[in-house]
């Protein structure tokens, strides 16, 4: 209820809970240093310098502070109306620690305070020894609170694990929106090893939202430089920042409050929205780009191009859900309108410049939604001519249910055939993909519609087109599978297949309806030393899992190593076996945990500027290549 799931997602949002407990001290004013330890027993601590979790005795429990606020709900003073207090405040409103302390098999707290550290620890949520008071040397005027905890296990599921990247990423953001703050990382050797980005282990960001619109947009050509706003209205603070790029087809628009990523939008982002679009045509209009007659740029070709972070902080703010994906406030949108009016009007007015560039590509845009809507028109009528509306290759599954249906895009015609004969035709259809589609990173949207690969998936899928409305209920599949070799030509169609999904209806991420299927590298056939011996086949999907059998065998073991280069050089059953059957594959579900770095990786690999891809190549290439090892 708390945490969302017991999966990998739930066991990040314990590391949440602690850290938005450190950013509200650094938002209130009394903190600047927040320090995340990534340990390799399963550990992960979290230290502020802030005022530190009281330890006098409450008045409530009659034991400590501190322990009331790990064991008991509700026992936070996040919005108390004295000085001990937040104004504002991201967290679960004083659940938060006592949650991490419950779903922890063990959980450390050290507070300092007053020339003194204070210490106690607990387990599944209840303390296992008093608090201790002690005089430590040198800490002297240190103030502050680590908590170091152990998810429990028992509860989690087995094998979900800390990933660092995730956790970067999520202190990458709370540096940008707490720009008088120092956030410092550290993790062990051989975890940083195997990290897919190269990341700086210390994440300071004076110019705040401002350099984070500079960071989306790394390797992409502005129109403009990064236009910010800042004010406070009736006690709600609202900042962000925007800016275009050229070369985008597509919008990313983040939207915060109390720090808090509001990953299904809100009030505020619904507010952003209209005041853009007014303002924007407002201001054509005052400066003679748009005309007596014209009519005015939609929402859409406004902000195509446009990367934009907008926070909010709400005295009372009201969340849909516990894990705070949406915000409900209707008056943040009356603000946050207010603010983008007046402050974003004043700059175009000032730098006509900037709207003229913002202008033409809202108009290029325009043109191209045109464009576009006639070759969707021609898709659709193709699709109402086209025997019973589906495509020719899509070999449907007999099932009409889409919750238990699922398809697979496989890459070639062979492939295609051996998975057609080694499915369940009762729930798995399958839709072979000649050759690489089209990359639509680097095509408007009337070229996606006139690509036939592209067509047929639109098709099959159900969704209807790009530009309209997600409707869950349309979706024929409840999985989409990607099925391609185990090569550099399989990778490349795979991640064709993703930037097309991506940018054409990203609420399938959203929504955990994207898949990769997972086919083995190897098989192996082996039989003991002895005549007659039994005869065993094992699948190995990786070189790992092959070096690890292989050191299993006994010397005198027969065996013989076939790799596939391909999936069309597996037989029906085969394919079944390994990579079909529910009962015995493995899959992994892509979902979407940073917009940002998604866009980001989305333009680097897939845009036409071939320097930063190839620089990126030849730093990280070497790296996977070890790890692989």
């Amino acid at each position: 209820m708390y945490i969302g799931n017991t999966s990998t997602k739930g066991l990040h949002h314990l590391v949440w809970e602690v850290l938005d407990n450190s950013v509200d001290e650094i938002q209130a004013g009394h903190a600047s240093v927040i320090t995340v330890v990534l340990e390799p027993d399963g550990f992960v601590s979290v230290e502020d310098d802030g005022r530190g979790i009281p330890t006098d005795v409450h008045p409530a429990t009659g034991v400590s502070s501190l322990e009331t606020v790990l064991t008991v709900l509700h026992a936070g003073g996040k919005f108390g109306g004295d000085e001990s207090g937040y104004h504002v405040s991201g967290g679960l409103h004083g659940v938060g620690i006592s949650v991490v302390n419950a779903l922890s098999e063990l959980c450390e707290v050290t507070v300092w305070k007053g020339g003194k550290v204070f210490t106690q620890a607990f387990s599944r949520g209840y303390a296992v020894a008093d608090m201790t008071e002690s005089f430590e040397p040198g800490a002297d005027g240190k103030n502050g609170t680590r908590v170091r905890f152990k998810p429990d296990h028992q509860i989690f599921k087995e094998k979900a694990s800390f990933d660092p990247n995730i956790i970067i990423s999520r202190m990458k953001e709370l540096a940008f929106l707490n720009s008088t703050a120092t956030l410092k990382f550290r993790i062990p050797v051989d975890v940083h090893k195997k990290m897919t980005r190269k990341k700086a282990n210390i994440l300071s960001f004076p110019g705040g939202l401002k350099d984070y619109v500079v960071d989306l947009n790394m390797g992409s050509e502005t129109l403009h430089d990064p236009i910010t706003f800042r004010s406070e209205v009736e006690g709600v603070q609202v900042e962000g920042a925007l800016q275009w790029t050229r070369e985008a087809f597509t919008d990313t628009t983040l939207g915060y409050a109390n720090s808090i990523r509001t990953s299904d939008g809100g009030s505020h982002l619904d507010g952003l929205k209209f005041a853009l679009t007014r303002t924007v045509n407002a201001q054509a209009r005052k400066a003679k780009l748009l005309k007596d007659g014209d009519s005015n740029l939609g929402g859409e070709h406004v902000r195509e191009g446009l990367s934009a972070v907008l926070a909010v902080w709400v005295p009372q703010p009201e969340f849909e859900g516990q894990t705070k994906t949406r915000l409900g406030n209707p008056e943040v949108r009356k603000v946050v309108e207010a603010v983008i009016g007046e402050q974003i009007a004043e700059h175009l007015e000032f730098y006509p410049s900037v709207l003229q560039s913002i202008f033409n590509k809202a108009q290029q845009a325009a043109k191209a939604a045109e464009a576009a809507k006639r070759a969707r028109e021609l898709v659709r009528r193709k699709s109402v001519l086209r025997s019973g509306s589906l495509p020719g290759k899509l070999s449907d599954c007999s099932n009409s249910d889409p919750d238990i249906s699922e398809i697979f895009l496989v890459e070639g015609d062979s492939a295609g055939g051996s998975a057609k004969q080694g499915r369940d035709r009762r729930f798995q259809a399958v839709l072979p993909l000649r050759g690489k589609i089209l990359n639509v990173e680097r095509k408007d949207e009337s070229s996606m519609y006139k690509n036939t690969e592209i067509s047929s998936m639109v098709t099959a899928l159900g969704l209807g087109l790009k530009g309209d409305d997600f409707d869950e209920s349309a979706l024929r599949y409840s999985k989409i599978v990607i099925l391609t070799d185990a090569d550099v030509d399989g990778a490349h169609i795979r991640t064709l297949l993703l930037t097309f999904l991506y940018r054409y209806q990203r609420a399938l991420f959203e929504r955990g309806k994207v898949f990769v299927a997972v086919p083995p590298l190897y098989k192996v056939e082996h039989t003991d030393g002895k005549g007659g011996g039994k005869r065993s086949i094992t699948y190995c999907y990786d070189e790992v899992q092959l070096a690890k059998l292989l050191s299993s065998l006994p010397d005198d073991t027969k065996r013989s190593i076939q790799r596939f280069k391909g999936l069309g050089e597996m037989m029906p059953e085969q394919l079944w076996n390994t990579t079909l059957n529910p009962e015995s594959r493995l899959l992994k579900r892509l979902t979407v945990d940073d917009a940002a770095e998604v866009n980001q990786t989305f333009q680097l690999l897939m845009s036409d500027k071939v320097a930063p891809r190839r620089a990126f190549i030849e730093e990280e290439g070497p790296k996977l290549e070890a790890i692989d090892v």
